[in-house]
């Protein structure tokens, strides 16, 4: 076995989720990657876990239900599989999830069965939900690689050369070498990220303007006391762990009724499994008015992802990431959002992270009185470009160059 697959299970054990003495860890696995949840459970153990629970998806069994499930159950759900989440949560377990999936594997099904099971299972998670983004539970998402997805990164190549590739440049993201120690290297790295986004709390922007040359145009306001998060952040209990590994980004919440213009993406976006190239959304007081695409099947998924709920079609989201950073110096293009959201400034429609002083105590709708919106979805889509402009305008009027060409302008 490859020893940096093991450096990569205990970075994920030590720092991804920070496993404490006692604790029980959930780990959300694909069945063809069970090699991997193995290494994960001795570390969770040698550090103390006091239980594993596997919870097993498999990609085939999730189209074919899709595909061939009684029309019904996609209006339902079973009620253990909520409480099961929500009850492990307040019990203090951490959650880790490993994406190993083909890009194009939910292509071609009906997307409004998955836009239905949505909507019946988010309001039965939502205490869940509530508690992860408010990190009051630790948890962390990572990647592994896929044959399908190796070859959609590179098609040109051969099966076993296109897998290499992409578990180089995985390892590469999670800064692990043959002969370093990736633990010691995330904790500078966190450290980094958590010097920039002290430095943007401190400027108490009143609102970002984007523009580039592709026709981005948009004004972001902010709301009262928010804060910027990024790399590493702290559990309800003081736990430090990193919610998404790998992480470029330094992210806050924008005020829901607060944006207005246009923006374009930048890089593929995925809907249910499948891949949108190029679009364009219009904003008006904050709500998506507009959904531009060359494909009308692709602006069917756009228009249904946006309309699950009333907050689907409000930002929840604004995150920086440099146009000169490690992923995207790759120059490559992942079609994995957990990877191309870290090459490239990216914002979210749907919930936002309470990123306001005191904002993870608020209920619901103190958060919504302050600006932040909700929803039962969250879905990243790439904006950054070589020369994104970003100009903050502090509250006394003051305008301070944020992004230059692409990159941090301080």
């Amino acid at each position: 076995m490859d020893k940096r697959l093991e450096k990569y299970a205990k970075l994920l054990i030590t720092v991804g989720i920070n496993v404490q003495p006692g604790q029980t860890l959930v780990i959300n696995c694909p069945v063809d990657r069970a090699d991997f949840a193995r290494l994960l459970v001795s570390e969770a153990y040698k550090v103390g876990a006091r239980d594993v629970v596997m919870r097993w998806n498999d990609q085939f069994i999730s189209r074919e239900t899709v595909l061939h499930g009684a029309d019904e159950i996609f209006d339902t759900f079973y009620p253990w599989q909520a409480d099961m989440l929500n009850d492990l949560a307040h019990r203090g377990a951490a959650f880790l999830s490993i994406d190993c999936s083909d890009p194009d594997g939910m292509k071609g099904i009906d997307h409004s069965r998955m836009v239905r099971q949505s909507r019946a299972f988010g309001p039965a998670i939502q205490e869940f939900r509530e508690m992860q983004m408010s990190d009051k539970v630790q948890w962390c998402v990572a990647a592994l690689p896929h044959p399908a997805w190796a070859k959609k990164m590179f098609p040109d190549l051969a099966d076993a050369e296109a897998m290499e590739k992409l578990t180089e440049a995985i390892y590469a993201t999670m800064r692990i070498t043959a002969d370093n120690d990736p633990v010691e290297a995330w904790r500078a790295h966190n450290e980094a990220l958590n010097t920039r986004k002290r430095k943007l709390t401190e400027y108490n922007f009143k609102s970002l303007h984007y523009t580039n040359s592709l026709g981005t145009d948009l004004i972001i306001e902010l709301p009262e006391g928010h804060y910027w998060e990024g790399g590493s952040s702290a559990s309800a209990k003081g736990v430090v762990f990193n919610a998404n590994m790998p992480t470029e980004e330094i992210f806050t919440a924008p005020r829901r009724d607060g944006v207005n213009g246009r923006v374009v993406s930048t890089k593929p976006f995925d809907v249910g499994g499948e891949i949108i190239d190029k679009f364009a959304f219009t904003f008006e007081n904050g709500k998506i008015v507009s959904v531009e695409t060359d494909d009308p099947h692709h602006k069917e998924l756009l228009e249904a992802e946006i309309s699950l709920d009333e907050g689907a079609a409000y930002l929840g989201e604004v995150a920086l990431v440099p146009f000169d950073s490690p992923i995207s110096n790759m120059d490559a293009l992942f079609y994995n959002t957990l990877f191309d959201e870290n090459a490239s400034c990216h914002l979210a429609f749907g919930a936002s992270y309470p990123t306001v002083k005191g904002g993870a105590e608020m209920t619901k709708d103190e958060r919504l009185k302050l600006g932040l919106n909700d929803s039962i979805t969250h879905e990243d889509f790439m904006v950054g470009s070589p020369d994104l402009t970003i100009l903050g305008t502090t509250h006394d009027g003051k305008e301070i160059p944020i992004f230059i060409n692409g990159n941090f302008a301080f």
